[in-house]
């Protein structure tokens, strides 16, 4: 599987990011349930608000830079922006993009682990 926090490649940033982004929303709802209890408790709501907001701003970042670098289509690069904007959709971007072979090493890696087993029981 490989050191997740491998930054090497366009692609690797671009799960990283994409898990973080997902993670920060976890962050984000837990804030906005202290936000609505009997007595509020407002600064999870403000430091995981302003975390996520800033790996947002980062997730935009990377699918930009992946875009160019691994030549995704229109369609691909606004799907994925799409994806930061519903809780846990970059999550679901990413497995899908691994794929249907648009993250590069990821996807082939993917093919390859898949494609292994089928040939050694041959």
């Amino acid at each position: 599987m490989g050191n997740a926090f491998d930054l090497s490649t366009p692609a690797k940033r671009f799960r990283f990011i994409a898990v973080l982004e997902a993670i920060s929303w976890v962050f984000l709802i837990i804030g906005m349930v202290f936000k609505r209890l009997p007595e509020p408790v407002l600064w999870p709501v403000k430091v995981f608000g302003m975390t996520h907001g800033i790996i947002f701003v980062l997730f935009v970042i990377a699918t930009v830079m992946a875009a160019r670098e691994l030549g995704w289509n229109a369609k691909t690069t606004v799907l994925s922006l799409l994806s930061s904007i519903p809780p846990f959709f970059t999550l679901l971007f990413e497995i899908w993009a691994v794929r249907a072979g648009k993250l590069a090493e990821l996807s082939a890696a993917n093919s390859a682990d898949t494609a292994a087993p089928a040939s050694a029981t041959s």
